[in-house]
This record gives C-alpha cells, sequence and structure tokens, in this order.
C-alpha cells in the first residue's frame, strides 16, 4: 500500500476508490468477483458482500474488511465520504461506466456530488503492476511452463480430421487436469486457410491433411496469465509456405534478441517488423509485436510501431510476430519473455523449428 499511498499524495488526491479487480487484488490480495478497496493517506478498507466473508477474512491482509449487504462500491465511497480530511477522492476512468459513476454520486450527500469524485488522469495501480516481484515472476513462469507441457501433450493428440473445438476442448481439458485455474483468454485454433485470421477462435472446420495449425492459448496460475503461440504443419509445406515459416521466426528471435531493460517498445517492434518487411512479408504483419502480461492477459506497454515507452527490468511481455496471406494461410510464433537489466529471459522455452505432422 505504501507506494500507491505516495502516488496519491504526488496526485494531489487524498482518497482513491479502487474497483479494477485486478487492482484490487494487486492491492489487497482478494480473490473474489464483488468488491471495492479504498484507501487514503492513512489507511485502507476492504468493501466485499456476505458470500466473500470467510474469504476476505483469509485473503485480506494488508487493509480491513467490512461486510456490506448492498452493492460494495456505493458503501466505499460513503465511507470515504466520512472520513476527516478526505475532501476529494479519485476514480480510475478507464474502468468506470457512465451507470456506475452516477450510482456512486447518489450514494454521496447531496452537496458533494459535484466534486468529490474525480478521475485521475493517468492509472496509479495498473503502472505498480507493470514490474514483477520475484514472486510473481516464479508464478509466472510456473504458469508459462505449463503452457509448454500443454504444446506437448497436443503434439501426440493433433491428426487430420479433428475439429478446432475439438483440439481445444482437450488443451483446455488437459490445462484443468495440470492445475490451471482456467484459461486466461478463448484459446485459438486456426487450421488451413482459416489460419490467415490473427484470432481465428475454434470452430467446427476440420484440421486439413495439409497446411498449418496455429494453436495460440494460455493458463491462468495463482491469478498470473500465461500466453504463447505455436504453428504447426500437416504434411509437406510448400516452399512459399516453409520461406514464410522461417522468416517468421527469424523475426521472432530478432525481437526476443532486442528485449533488455531501457530498450524502447518501438524498438522492439521494429526488430521484428524489419524481418519481415526484408523478406517482402511487411504487409502482411498486421498487428502489434507484443503487449505486456501480469494479472490481465493484455497488460502494458504495447510493443508496437512508434511506441516510445522503454522496457523495465521486472516486466513481462510476449513477443508474436507473424504473417496472415488471406484466403492462402497465416503462421504466428509467440513467447513470454521477463525483463531483465541486460536482456530477456524466455518463459516458454518449447523449440520454434517449424514442426511437420
Amino acid at each position: 500500500m505504501g507506494a500507491v499511498r505516495r502516488r496519491l499524495t504526488r496526485s494531489g488526491l487524498s482518497g482513491l476508490l479502487v474497483t479494477h479487480l485486478p487492482d484490487l487484488r494487486y492491492l489487497s490480495g482478494f480473490t473474489g468477483s464483488s468488491a471495492a478497496l479504498v484507501v487514503t493517506r492513512r489507511s485502507a478498507r476492504l468493501f466485499t458482500d456476505g458470500r466473500y466473508t470467510a474469504q476476505a477474512a483469509e485473503e485480506v491482509k494488508a487493509s480491513s474488511v467490512e461486510i456490506v449487504s448492498g452493492g460494495p462500491a456505493p458503501a466505499a465511497v460513503q465511507w470515504l465520504a466520512a472520513q476527516v480530511g478526505v475532501e476529494f477522492a479519485g476514480f480510475d476512468p478507464a474502468w468506470t461506466t457512465v451507470a456506475e459513476l452516477a450510482r456512486w454520486k447518489q450514494a454521496l450527500p447531496a452537496r458533494l456530488r459535484r466534486n468529490f469524485l474525480t478521475p485521475i488522469a493517468a492509472p496509479l495501480v495498473e503502472t505498480l503492476r507493470l514490474v514483477k516481484d520475484e514472486d510473481e515472476l516464479r508464478i509466472m513462469a510456473d504458469a508459462a511452463l505449463m503452457g509448454c507441457r500443454l504444446f506437448d501433450h497436443m503434439l501426440g493428440f493433433l491428426r487430420p480430421g479433428l475439429m478446432e473445438n475439438e483440439v481445444a476442448a482437450e488443451l483446455e481439458h488437459q490445462a484443468r487436469l495440470q492445475g490451471a485455474q482456467g484459461m486466461s483468454f478463448d484459446t485459438i485454433v486456426a487450421s488451413g486457410i482459416r489460419s490467415s485470421l490473427p484470432h481465428g477462435r475454434a470452430t467446427t472446420a476440420r484440421l486439413p491433411r495439409r497446411g498449418f495449425l496455429t494453436l495460440d492459448f494460455g493458463i491462468i496460475h495463482d491469478g498470473y496469465c500465461s500466453d504463447m503461440t505455436r504453428t504447426v504443419y500437416f504434411g509437406t509445406p510448400k516452399p512459399k509456405e516453409r520461406r514464410a515459416y522461417q522468416s517468421v521466426l527469424e523475426a521472432q528471435e530478432a525481437a526476443v534478441a532486442a528485449v533488455s531493460a531501457g530498450v524502447s517498445c518501438g524498438d522492439v517492434d521494429e526488430a521484428a517488423r524489419s524481418v519481415l518487411r526484408n523478406a517482402g512479408l511487411g504487409d502482411a504483419f498486421t498487428h502489434s509485436t507484443g503487449h505486456g502480461v501480469g494479472l490481465e492477459i493484455h497488460e502494458a506497454p504495447r510493443l508496437g510501431a512508434g511506441q516510445t515507452s522503454r522496457l523495465q527490468a521486472g516486466m513481462v511481455v510476449t513477443i508474436e510476430p507473424g504473417v496472415y496471406l488471406a484466403g492462402e494461410f497465416g503462421i504466428r510464433i509467440e513467447d513470454m519473455v521477463a525483463v531483465t537489466r541486460d536482456g530477456g529471459w524466455v518463459l516458454t522455452p518449447t523449440p520454434k523449428a517449424l514442426i511437420e505432422l
């Protein structure tokens, strides 16, 4: 809580209302689905409902807990307004709907409804989450290795004729058996011509006798997400397909090699993009090179063209260039990489050379 209180003071705020659940978990340890946390310069209090009485008592260490019968956020706003020295409180507009803000204001005395709640100009908690400590990195490394084991299992399961939905179901079933809390996003299984869809969710389409298959998936372990992509080939690839795969692999490895504390996110993106541009595939790379990962599957920073923010040691990012040729095929290769002072630690060490099934 100390770090967020220092930011609170620097922002000129006397209180902060936190409702985005990943931020709330990060600050308090609470993992339930309904809560609000208030932080002032001297105290912190978590509000939740009776379903979580025992859970909150067990999980919450950094604040006091209050069980309420109504909505946690309105109760939190009322508590904030009653604190001596709290003249106005901040909230994160990125995670607040117009309807929610209206309900919060209605919970206040009429004299405070206009000015007491103020949107913060920049996130106070989300930016704290960008740099992971040793415990977080250990959890994320374990999550990533679980993903690698799942991919190894799938290599023995995949065969032409299976439905993409069957592939996703097997992968997700095995993830649960290995202890995953869930999947960090809808599993992408895109085969044949459908591999040209960057976010091709699994369908009833059947795996081809000849063609690419892209698997993009992640699991949740102890609250933290993993993310990896591997593309394999059924049969023997044509020369054009083999060249394209090799170009994506070289682009991905160039971007991984560029990762280091102090390097701009745009430079990492350019490391991948320049390889594909030189291979004549620049226009087929239609998304950014990567993104941050943590308690959420998509966090800052974004590794994209022109991004000037710089990597910091302890960040965890994805490196995932790809090429997508409509009506033909698509290829993506993705690793999770922890940023270190002098390079990057690849958390998903599964080999990336083209696998032909």
